[in-house]
């Protein structure tokens, strides 16, 4: 009898220390994430981005450096863009898109990036947790993983997203951004995360970072001889193109398409021209929006962006935001002269 005894104490206390040293619970993932983000100095990391948000899947490459309290630099390659990398940047003089490879900078009257959930920051990543009170928790073997509610101002198509952090670092590993049906329209992987990075003085200064790419953009939607290959949107929100007017410019063309139908809008398409030299930033008021394929702005009644050595400018009076941006997106079939 007192055998069994023994036997019976030993288990409970097996138990007892087992359940001791269980899982952490939700709450307690919670407050630790918060307090990496204060103790953090700043970091460094890697990830790969693929984004599904138009006909076509893009991925890109992103370089992701922040120095607190409020100095970011995010550097986007997209593979399939032969005008080299784009860069977010965020210092004392306030927040930019370069594109280094045609020495043009556009300078944003934005809160960038505290208004938006960004899926590749890890300071947006644990703030979304912290202020979704529904937010799903579960424990793997190797990952803690939170479901919750996005907060994207310029596209309400992406309302939730699945956030996997490392058991024993809480560094982000994978983000999953997902529509109303739960299908994954962006996935976000990291593949390096430094939280004691070193950084020079001039890492988040504008000079630095338009020196970055010395690669001059390639025309890669340039046909044989030499006009301007124009892409069509792929989505229209119904419309149809009743007139293009094509305007042969200094250094390249001007196509000018319009779209009629319930919603009408306008698409031009202009040979970028690229700087000799780097000059003041051209200011915009209008807010940093990720169209997939490269990083544009959207402001009001229109959509600007560059990719492949071609400006774009988007504009309609009766697209709603989200169907804006689902154009921009689509705008990826070459058009037949």
């Amino acid at each position: 009898m007192k055998r069994i005894l023994a036997i019976s104490l030993t288990v409970f206390s097996l138990i007892f220390v087992l359940a001791a040293c269980g899982e952490k619970s939700q709450e307690d993932v919670a407050a630790q994430l918060q307090e990496n983000l204060e103790e953090m100095s700043g970091y460094k990391a890697q990830a790969v981005m693929e984004m599904n948000t138009g006909q076509e899947s893009q991925q890109f490459n992103i370089d992701i450096w922040h120095k607190k309290e409020d100095f970011y630099r995010v550097a986007l390659e997209n593979s399939q863009d032969e005008q080299g990398s784009q860069v977010i940047l965020k210092n004392e003089e306030g927040v930019f898109v370069l594109t280094p490879a045609l020495n043009k900078s556009f300078k944003f009257q934005s809160e960038w990036p505290d208004n938006s959930s960004q899926p590749y920051l890890y300071q947006s990543l644990v703030q979304d947790v912290l202020n979704d009170e529904e937010a799903e928790f579960e424990a793997t073997e190797s990952h803690y993983v939170f479901r919750t509610k996005t907060n994207y101002q310029s596209n309400n198509n992406l309302p939730f997203q699945e956030i996997h952090f490392d058991k024993n670092t809480l560094t982000p590993l994978l983000v999953n951004v997902l529509d109303q049906d739960q299908n994954v329209l962006v996935q976000v992987e990291f593949t390096e995360f430094d939280t004691s990075p070193e950084f020079a003085e001039d890492d988040f200064t504008m000079e630095k970072n338009m020196a970055t790419s010395t690669a001059a953009p390639t025309m890669s939607h340039q046909q044989q001889d030499g006009s301007l290959a124009v892409l069509m949107p792929t989505f229209t929100a119904g419309a149809e193109l009743t007139e293009r007017s094509d305007t042969e410019l200094e250094n390249g063309q001007r196509t000018i398409l319009q779209y009629s139908g319930d919603k009408n809008f306008t698409l031009v398409q202009e040979t970028a021209e690229v700087q000799p030299t780097f000059s003041a930033p051209q200011p915009v008021n209008g807010e940093i929006v990720n169209l997939g394929h490269t990083v544009g702005s959207i402001s009001g009644n229109n959509i600007e962006w560059t990719a492949n050595g071609v400006e774009y400018m988007l504009a309609s009076e009766e697209l709603t935001r989200e169907e804006m941006i689902e154009v921009a997106q689509s705008v990826q079939g070459i058009a037949v002269k």
